[in-house]
């Protein structure tokens, strides 16, 4: 499709993945019982996304392109390795058999929670799933952006295919869409000289997220507190942030902008022109499912 996007999508899709498990029992019958947090719960069950690949240490997998602290997914990588749900071979983490029949008897428990779900009028459910679907596979099979880091997680969270018209092709299309927004954000700001935590410590600026230096760390546990003292110094050094207040300054607003600006040109660019179209009553549809997930 071409511009102008329909740039309201975007931040409906975080809040739709928030909110349409909510009120699963699964998980929480299933971390009592395994006697794990849900942290760790979680870890697992993203683990089988991966397939048989499993994931590693590498940004963006197992750790965050946007986090400072080493290691910080290994407590729940060892608790589920206590639990006997994932095991490390050569450096890389999989799921056990006890691992993956969690993560198939999940994917049946969310299948039959969504089966409970009509947000909207059948018919209206079925084109907006429709519609995204076809966004999701136009996108993910797209040229650009060539280093796919995320959305190859959209297939394994799939699995089986959903029932066409669905919620719960809703969700897996949702979930793939914002795979492959991750990768188009990633590939953004990547031709930036800034890194991933340089990069959210200027967008938590731009966005005015945090009054004061101590706010911004706040709002950052992923990262170290001297890392985001550091990435201010050298934004403010380059003249992204202002010298005496945590405010991006015109030049870093417009670099931050930039990058938007480029992660929507990726993400839409692929998008079929007839879905592209339907922008508005996508959004409007999406605020109606996610108001009615609340």
């Amino acid at each position: 499709m071409r511009p102008p996007y329909p740039v309201e999508i975007p931040p409906l899709l975080p809040l739709f993945l928030n909110k349409r498990r909510a009120k699963m029992t699964f998980p929480l019958q299933k971390t009592e019982e395994l006697g794990l947090d849900r942290p760790t719960f979680i870890w697992a069950i993203n683990l089988s996304y991966r397939g048989d690949r499993g994931a590693s240490a590498e940004p963006g997998d197992l750790t965050s392109v946007y986090g400072t602290i080493p290691g910080r997914w290994l407590p729940m990588a060892a608790a589920a390795r206590g639990a006997g749900l994932a095991e490390e071979r050569t450096g890389r983490w999989f799921l056990t058999e006890k691992g993956r029949s969690l993560a198939a008897a999940m994917h049946a428990a969310a299948r039959a929670h969504y089966a409970t779900l009509a947000p909207l009028p059948k018919e209206e459910l079925a084109e907006l799933a429709g519609l995204l679907d076809r966004a999701f596979r136009a996108g993910a099979k797209a040229n650009e952006p060539t280093k796919r880091v995320h959305t190859p997680f959209a297939f394994g969270y799939r699995g089986d295919e959903p029932p066409a018209g669905s919620f719960a092709q809703l969700d897996a299309a949702i979930y793939g869409l914002w795979q492959v927004r991750d990768d188009c954000h990633m590939a953004a700001w990547r031709v930036s000289d800034l890194t991933g935590p340089e990069v959210e410590v200027l967008t938590r600026t731009w966005r005015e997220e945090a009054a004061d230096e101590a706010a911004l760390i706040d709002l950052l546990p992923h990262q170290r507190p001297e890392d985001v003292s550091a990435a201010v110094a050298r934004l403010r050094m380059d003249g992204l942030i202002e010298p005496d207040t945590l405010k991006a300054t015109p030049k870093g607003a417009a670099a931050r902008q930039a990058i938007e600006d480029e992660t929507d040109r990726l993400f839409f660019t692929p998008w079929p022109d007839d879905v592209g179209a339907r922008g508005a009553w996508i959004a409007e549809k999406l605020i109606e499912v996610n108001t009615a997930l609340a």
